[in-house]
């Protein structure tokens, strides 16, 4: 279990709150439901032990420095709506917290999401998914991608995740590979579209070199 996909790892202050307005999620709503039909986010018996897989993300744009994140387990959801995000409104990550309030937990990947809301004010969304099609290939590649040690939800996860800034930021977005978490990938942007474009232009790349 300790290894399971959508499994919290870290220390969460989490306070339970009403649905969230639908004004606050309209982008995120329109491409939380591209990526689900895309197959980046969802949930199948076959994959990932039944586990619910992807997540996305923005900066709350009343929160001071906050975001919101779909919350944990989410995947299944092929429409979500107001009950199934969260507000993170603060965090640490050497000291593997976060405090965050909404009617569902938090996504696992939370803290990875924090940790590049932290090291640049340009990005303003962040989308983490699985595709194995992006995954294989960008290793192959050389795609940036964190190292094998770092699994998902832990804090060498985050730090990592910090620290492939420089090898990705452009004005448009980026796109790096999680290599010690089985076909997870991580798209960042000025917002939700300019990260889902970007993660859908990766996308068509492998595709098209893979002949898939």
């Amino acid at each position: 279990m300790a290894n399971a996909e959508g499994v919290i790892r870290f220390r969460l202050d989490y306070t339970p709150a009403p649905a969230m307005e639908t004004a606050l999620l309209t982008d995120l709503l329109a491409w939380r439901r591209i990526l689900y039909l895309l197959g980046l986010i969802g949930q199948a018996p076959d994959r990932y032990d039944g586990y619910g897989f992807g997540n996305i993300s923005r900066r709350h744009p009343d929160a001071g420095g906050g975001f919101i994140v779909s919350g944990s387990q989410t995947g299944h959801i092929a429409e979500p709506d107001g009950r199934h995000w969260a507000v993170v409104s603060d965090w640490d990550i050497a000291g593997n917290r976060a405090a965050a309030c909404g009617p569902t937990p938090p996504s696992s990947e939370s803290l990875a999401h924090a940790a590049l809301y932290e090291q640049s004010p340009a990005i303003g969304a962040v989308i983490h998914v699985h595709s194995p099609h992006i995954w294989r290939w960008g290793l192959e590649a050389g795609l940036p991608a964190t190292p094998p040690r770092a699994a998902h939800g832990t804090v060498a996860m985050a730090e990592a995740a910090a620290d492939l800034l420089g090898q990705t930021e452009s004005g448009d977005g980026g796109v790096f590979i999680m290599e010690g978490h089985e076909d997870g990938v991580i798209a960042f942007g000025a917002d939700p579209a300019a990260a889902g474009l970007s993660l859908v232009e990766t996308l068509a790349v492998a595709l098209g070199e893979t002949g898939h």
